[in-house]
């Protein structure tokens, strides 16, 4: 391996020296003159350039939320939790059967999103089992979390990735195009208990309803008056 090792860096060098094209002479004592130069294309990359260009490009900004660092907090603050965010990249399934997954775990626990997507017989399901499982480890070891079960997700959604086109054969000679959906699964977990009502509602009982009521009417007022 080692004597191979300067042969593979000379590689590029060779490769990247131009291709001098010569003319066919019969006359031996005439001087032969290239013609033209030809610049080959290098097709070996020694370098990370080429992830920069990957068909399936991965999102970069979700995982920088980790980095983030906060100012100390007065003791007359309220404490800030701690969070953490992970990121499922070009897993191949359609991003409409994932939204349902993800709005399905928004708002729980990490263990009562564990327990009701072991019951959920999806892939999707799978996937954020795995993400939710990835997230709470990481958060555990690398994030100061004291209880890996005392964190909830705070945001769970799903975002579109790479789509690949392809063709399907038909009769007739006619062609059928399908595409191949890749998905970015994100999750934010947030340290502490689940609130009591994630998605905001109304408050639909006899008291709340009464109050609403006495509310209305006493914000009305007469038209055209003093």
């Amino acid at each position: 391996m080692q004597a191979i090792q300067p042969c593979i860096r000379r590689i590029p060098s060779i490769m990247a020296r131009p291709i001098q094209v010569f003319t066919c002479s019969l006359d031996m004592n005439k001087v032969m003159k290239p013609i033209m130069t030809v610049f080959p294309r290098l097709t070996i990359h020694t370098t990370n350039s080429s992830n920069k260009n990957s068909p399936f490009p991965e999102p970069q900004n979700w995982p920088e939320y980790n980095k983030k660092i906060f100012p100390p907090q007065t003791s007359e603050e309220e404490p800030r939790p701690a969070y953490v965010c992970h990121v499922k990249t070009n897993v191949k399934y359609s991003p409409k059967k994932m939204w349902y997954i993800a709005c399905l775990v928004r708002g729980m626990s990490v263990d009562e999103a564990i327990k009701q997507l072991s019951f959920v017989p999806r892939k999707g399901a799978v996937i954020a089992k795995e993400t939710i499982l990835e997230a709470q480890h990481l958060a555990v070891k690398e994030h100061n979390v004291e209880f890996k079960s005392n964190l909830w997700v705070a945001e769970s959604f799903v975002g579109k990735g790479y789509v690949v086109r392809g063709y399907r054969r038909h009769a007739r000679k006619r062609m059928g195009i399908i595409d191949y959906k890749y998905i970015h699964y994100f999750v934010r977990l947030e340290e502490g208990p689940p609130p009591k009502q994630y998605y905001w509602r109304l408050d639909e009982s006899g008291p709340g309803m009464l109050q609403r009521w006495v509310d209305m009417m006493r914000s009305r007022s007469i038209v055209s008056s003093l």
